[in-house]
């Protein structure tokens, strides 16, 4: 047993995955969410590769951090010296108390990507390290596919290591940068390193190989003190070690300490990154995607209510995250009864009725599973103790092209509230559901001033039958948010524009629905 801690390199590392771009604003705030759960230490970029890396370490200067924040840079180039190499040189003069360098251990490298001797490389790890410390500087060294030049040539590899830790390294990071490594090779990479260096070992890994998680608990179990990786496994190419998984399976699983306090703020966390990032998560991501506890199996939903541990392997309040019934032509009873109960509806004897008309409707091609409002909405209609707050009385659409501008989408609508009040209103969108959304909830608010705070955050169609073309039936989804609440809806048709008037009644609806507390 031994204690683990956690270096993230989200900043860094993460942001090199394609699509991801963070703002100084970005990577101040993600900063602060990390320090606040505990990381050990955060790697924050670059200082001298670019203006905002280095206005981020100026920025963060005067912040009392609990985490040790570090910069990361190269060992020196060739052609200078430590005490003249601009990007060695700007480490050292960087705030951050903590540097994390990198050189190569790989001899394929070497001579024939820095095109440099064997012994001239392990001079420059020296060199660089060396300067660091004299700069009064923590020096994490990154061994630079180590394994891959473990495999091709394990002394030189190790000599590299060697030459870090004479230098001084406080840490010595062996990196699987391709991300092939299995992990039992891991694991004897791991072991060699730890008797030929007393410095503490860590890890870094790649996932191109889909192992990074498994190759970084190898690592650990056979005496790795350090587990470099992002939150949510974002990354360059297949992403990286992902700390969501890691840092659950260490304090849940092992019986490795991992210093942290609050493991239930990991799935906010998760989230945060992933809207941050803006970078949907998988639903199906271990421990902290939406699905990671979803149950849709009438006998799952059955056994996993009389004891969860039937079909989960811990309580998904250790990692922040919720259970969740999803209703789908697979369900019965007990799925829609648990369902009913998480939303805090009261079953009754109609139950057998209710379940059979979900059947029906997914068999015309519904999906509730994602759209829980709509689901809500529609035990209370069927119980006829739903009073329909408003009534579409026609509508109408009207596309128009204006040469250089494009088409233009306009939406008439006449809607009529429960007291038999007409208002007929028109709007334009960007495209013709955008006008019918627009027009729908212009014409509403006369009636419902909270809809005058809702909006839709995504807009998802689905063809259900593609044999059919342009005939075929589509299904909409609709995401819609007040800023505090959010809340899916579904609508099914053969005409995509009825489709999406479906969802969006059903979102206004419900909107209305709960701002009247029914």
């Amino acid at each position: 047993m031994k204690n683990v801690l956690i270096y993230d390199t989200t900043l860094r590392d993460g942001a090199q995955a394609e699509g991801v771009s963070f703002s100084l604003e970005d990577k101040i705030e993600i900063l602060k969410r990390f320090d606040d759960f505990g990381i050990h230490f955060v790697e924050g970029g670059i200082p001298t590769s670019n203006p905002k890396d280095a206005e981020f370490f100026s920025s963060v200067s005067k912040m009392k951090l609990k985490t040790n924040l570090t910069a990361f840079g190269s060992t020196r180039r060739a052609e200078f010296t430590a005490e003249n190499d601009p990007g060695l040189k700007g480490l050292a003069e960087c705030n951050a108390k903590w540097i994390c360098i990198f050189g190569k251990a790989w001899d394929f490298h070497v001579t024939d990507a820095l095109k440099v001797s064997l012994e001239k490389n392990l001079i420059m790890v020296k060199d660089s390290i060396r300067f660091l410390k004299k700069n009064n500087k923590n020096v994490i060294f990154d061994a630079e596919h180590f394994f891959d030049g473990y495999r091709n040539n394990k002394e030189y590899a190790l000599d590299v290591l060697k030459a870090a830790e004479k230098a001084g390294a406080d840490w010595i990071v062996l990196c699987d940068t391709n991300g092939g490594t299995l992990p039992a090779d891991i694991s004897a990479g791991v072991e060699d390193a730890i008797k030929n260096v007393n410095a503490p070992i860590g890890i870094h890994c790649h996932n191109d190989s889909d192992l990074a998680v498994a190759c970084s608990l190898a690592a650990v179990d056979s005496g790795a003190t350090m587990v470099q990786g992002t939150v949510n496994g974002i990354g360059e190419r297949c992403g990286n070690a992902n700390l969501c998984s890691i840092i659950p399976n260490l304090m849940l699983k092992t019986k490795h300490t991992v210093p942290m306090k609050d493991l239930a703020k990991l799935t906010s966390l998760s989230r945060f990154i992933g809207e941050t990032a803006n970078m949907r998560i998988p639903l199906n991501l271990p421990y902290v995607g939406e699905s990671a506890f979803a149950h849709k199996g009438g006998m799952h939903v059955s056994a996993v209510k009389r004891d969860s541990r039937t079909y989960e392997h811990i309580s998904p309040d250790a990692v922040g995250n919720n259970r969740r019934v999803l209703i789908s032509e697979m369900s019965g009873r007990s799925s829609i009864s648990e369902k009913m109960k998480q939303l805090g509806i009261k079953e009754e004897d109609d139950i057998e009725n209710i379940t059979d008309l979900i059947k029906e409707l997914e068999s015309e091609g519904y999906q509730f599973e994602g759209a829980d409002a709509s689901f809500e909405l529609l035990i209370k209609k069927s119980r006829g103790t739903f009073d329909h707050p408003f009534e579409v009385t026609g509508f109408r659409l009207f596309i128009d092209d204006v040469g250089e501008k494009g088409l233009i989408s306009e939406a008439s609508i006449k809607v009529m509230d429960r007291l038999g009040n007409i208002e007929h209103t028109a709007s334009d969108g960007d495209g013709p559901v955008n006008a019918l959304d627009r027009a729908l909830r212009k014409a509403l608010s006369r009636f419902y001033p909270i809809l005058n705070d809702i909006r839709l955050t995504d807009y998802k169609v689905r063809v259900l039958d593609e044999k059919a073309a342009t005939a075929a039936t589509v299904r909409v989804l609709i995401r819609s948010t007040n800023g505090m609440d959010s809340w899916t809806t579904v609508g099914v048709s053969e005409n995509v524009i009825e489709a999406s008037l479906l969802a969006l009644v059903d979102s206004i609806e419900y909107a209305i629905l709960k701002n009247e507390g029914s």
